[in-house]
């Protein structure tokens, strides 16, 4: 596929942006640019100070559009909604209509739905400035809503890429089907999403749904095949959160350690269990807890280390398991979501059953005691996230969907170089 200059301007929008956990979309936006896609970023609300966590996030924050900030200003708030409403009352009272007709259910819902009209207007002004032609939104939930209200308010298309677990555990209440009915294209990070967005919408509305994975640059990742070393050290990135697993990982380790006693691990992120990590890892030993850090950190850190785990309750298709692969490291995740949609189980990794602690310490001690599968692993991990999980490929089958091409293909296997 040829890189050409796109016709369409597009504004891409997310609830907050950038986050320490969503570098995915920073990579998706560069990669586009790349591919000469002309993009304006915006975002509901700003990112807290730790999500800022190197050059790339800072370079981030500072072009981006940020609604509530913006709408701090009452005066130019009503400017907004004014100016809509004298270039169109018909649409702006539909788009009101469509506001009221999709809030979540009680008080509570319908006074964050006027909240989600009031910021549509801001930026359906912003974007008329701007000249966009297309906008498209992160995740279904309420920045998709606002997406929708701000299409609405300026006839302006959108789009919307759904990622999961969270999106499908309340789709009516986040009124799935109607975005998906409204929207120009839905992307879905792999099969299992896409099925889950089939279940919620029309039929009708099917031949929207395209297939486009989250991606990583390989280059950034080509490092040296694991050596010889004493020790296997395992490494979990990721949101601290109850969703991940952790409580199942540490409980794992402390049972694996009994049968390989040398070996680490080592925890990249940040969240609500930092707390509980920290004292139990401690308790337990060789549990080394380092908070959030940057791309070309987690890089680093990967290459320095043997076995990546995710012991995932709910899952799309994990960032952090990419990352491992590329960095020809074997990875132990479960068997939720579309993980197996990238993991091979037994050729490029393990899977195994959530929430099982023995499964998983028995996988961890399997791996330890074979340092030489370690390599050929690792091998067939990297080989897989070249062949389909390649940024700059799936960039370039987005932005031919971003163009009005690709016809009715789910994936671009077949289309010319």
């Amino acid at each position: 596929m040829t890189t050409q200059r796109s016709p369409n301007r597009i504004a891409y929008l997310t609830g907050v942006y950038p986050l320490a956990s969503h570098t995915f979309i920073q990579r998706e936006i560069a990669a586009l640019r790349l591919q000469g896609a002309d993009i304006i970023i915006a975002s509901v609300r700003r990112p807290a100070e730790q999500e800022i966590i190197g050059e790339e996030e800072e370079k981030a924050q500072e072009e981006t559009y940020y609604i509530l900030a913006q709408a701090k200003n009452p005066f130019r708030l009503l400017a907004a909604h004014l100016s809509l409403l004298t270039q169109g009352p018909g649409r702006w009272l539909q788009a009101l209509v469509l506001s009221l007709r999709t809030n979540r259910p009680g008080l509570r819902g319908f006074i964050w739905q006027f909240f989600y009209f009031l910021e549509a207007g801001l930026l359906a002004r912003h974007l008329q400035r701007q000249g966009a032609t297309h906008i498209h939104n992160h995740f279904a939930d309420s920045s998709a809503t606002v997406a929708m209200l701000t299409s609405a308010l300026s006839g302006v298309p959108y789009s919307f890429t759904i990622h999961g677990p969270t999106e499908f555990f309340s789709p009516e209440s986040w009124s799935l089907g109607e975005k998906v009915a409204r929207a120009k294209r839905v992307i879905c990070i792999s099969y299992f999403a896409r099925s889950q967005v089939m279940l919620f919408s029309s039929p009708e509305d099917w031949h929207k749904l395209r297939i486009v994975h989250c991606g990583i640059d390989p280059a950034r990742y080509d490092v040296a095949p694991i050596g010889d070393r004493k020790g296997t050290r395992f490494i979990f990135v990721g949101r601290l959160d109850p969703v991940k697993g952790l409580r199942v990982l540490l409980e794992a380790f402390e049972k694996a350690r009994v049968n390989v006693p040398d070996i680490t691990l080592s925890i990249i992120g940040d969240g609500e269990d930092r707390g509980w990590v920290e004292a139990t890892g401690q308790r337990i030993g060789g549990i080394d807890v380092l908070g959030y850090r940057s791309q070309s950190e987690v890089a680093k850190t990967l290459a320095a280390s043997d076995v990546l785990v995710l012991p995932s309750f709910a899952e799309g298709v994990p960032v952090a398991l990419m990352e491992a692969m590329a960095s020809r490291r074997p990875v132990i995740a479960t068997r939720v979501g579309g993980v197996s949609e990238l993991v091979d189980h037994g050729v490029s990794g393990e899977l195994v059953a959530p929430g099982d602690v023995d499964e998983l310490a028995n996988a961890m001690v399997r791996l330890a005691q074979s340092p030489n599968g370690l390599r050929e692993i690792g091998e067939a991990g990297r080989s897989k996230v070249l062949n389909e999980f390649d940024i700059h490929a799936e960039a370039a089958w987005l932005k031919a969907l971003f163009d009005g091409e690709g016809g009715s293909k789910l994936r671009p296997d077949d289309l010319p170089d």
